[in-house]
């Protein structure tokens, strides 16, 4: 199929990218590039053969989204593009509402305009909000703490009524767990702007020298080292995810489905560090501090769902995520070194 994916040249896009054009589907990128280098799409084509083409658009753009739609005949859209910071979410929420929310409306705007009925949509697990059991399963309650989490939510629900109004419709909504790691060239990886706001490019940056240490939000939870639990899933993983999605919506009855992608067990922060250090052989120094307002204790999936109907579950454990994302940040710099 023509394939669009929004937010196509960040983190979970350009993987996604990959494991699709391998399976025979053509990508195309569409990115405001906010949080992305358009430098992405060169190294996609290393890995892929050819350079997919890249659309510089915002997805709140509905004409010139519809342009793209109807030019490469697009066939199906994952959607990734949003902003995804909690704390910025928290100090900046119309920015969210308008770029996540109303971004969305646009792209559902301009996918009915041209046809396009086949979506995958990159939801979250802070939709569940605070645990009232693990492993989290699809029927959990929903109620997020934060207006990230909101946005997410409120753009389930709205996909939801889309679906009822419209059976033609075919929608995935997948609900990502903590995605990690990089694709085992090293040509693409998680590599934020600006401070991470995530565990392990954080972890990365201390282990190479970028930043001082690592701080470890709260020590006292109820989890067996006292800090945090979470599902941490491999990005490979969860791009083969992606594509066993819209192999699913070809075949589905239902016009919108939830699944959970997760690898069904919790890992502890300080579990993480230790296993990066093995990985890697560096040193990640940190430091207690207070706990963080809104974190939970312990969260991880129930995956069955996504392994009985679309046949997907995550082989990749955590010295695989670890040891990809340190050889991601090696190559990273010795690219660096040559261009200086």
């Amino acid at each position: 199929m023509n394939i669009l994916l929004t937010g196509g040249t960040g983190y979970i896009g350009s993987h996604t990218a990959v494991v699709l054009a391998e399976a025979g589907h053509q990508v195309v990128l569409l990115d405001n590039l906010a949080n992305s280098q358009a430098g992405v799409a060169q190294r996609l084509g290393a890995l892929i053969g050819q350079t997919p083409p890249l659309e510089v658009v915002d997805v709140l753009d509905t004409v010139r989204v519809r342009m793209v739609l109807r030019h490469y005949r697009i066939e199906a859209v994952v959607h990734f593009a949003g902003l995804k910071a909690v704390g910025e979410s928290v100090a900046q929420p119309l920015t969210y509402y308008h770029n996540n929310v109303a971004g969305t409306v646009s792209l559902l705007q301009a996918m009915q305009a041209e046809g396009v009925r086949q979506l995958v949509f990159s939801s979250s697990a802070t939709v569940y909000g605070q645990p009232q059991y693990l492993p989290l399963d699809e029927d959990h309650p929903t109620g997020a703490t934060n207006p990230y989490g909101r946005t997410k939510l409120h753009i389930e629900h709205m996909l939801q009524d889309l679906a009822a109004s419209d059976p033609s419709w075919r929608i995935a909504i997948l609900r990502y767990f903590n995605p990690v790691g990089a694709h085992p060239s090293g040509l693409i990886g998680e590599d934020p702007n600006g401070i991470p706001n995530n565990l392990m490019p954080y972890i990365a940056r201390v282990a190479a020298g970028r930043l001082p240490h690592l701080n470890v939000w709260g020590d006292d939870y109820p989890t067996p080292d006292g800090t945090g639990v979470r599902d941490y899933i491999h990005v490979m993983d969860l791009a083969e995810g992606h594509r066993a999605a819209l192999d699913h919506l070809a075949r589905s009855p239902q016009p919108c489905e939830v699944f959970n992608l997760g690898t069904g067990q919790g890992t502890s922060v300080l579990q993480m560090v230790r296993a990066f250090e093995q990985a890697s052989g560096q040193r990640v120094p940190y430091r207690i501090a207070a706990r963080r307002p809104g974190d939970v204790a312990a969260c991880w999936a129930d995956p069955a769902k996504a392994q009985r109907v679309l046949g997907w579950r995550a082989t990749r454990d955590v010295h695989d995520m670890c040891a990809s994302a340190w050889a991601y940040v090696r190559a990273s710099a010795a690219s660096a070194a040559l261009v200086a």
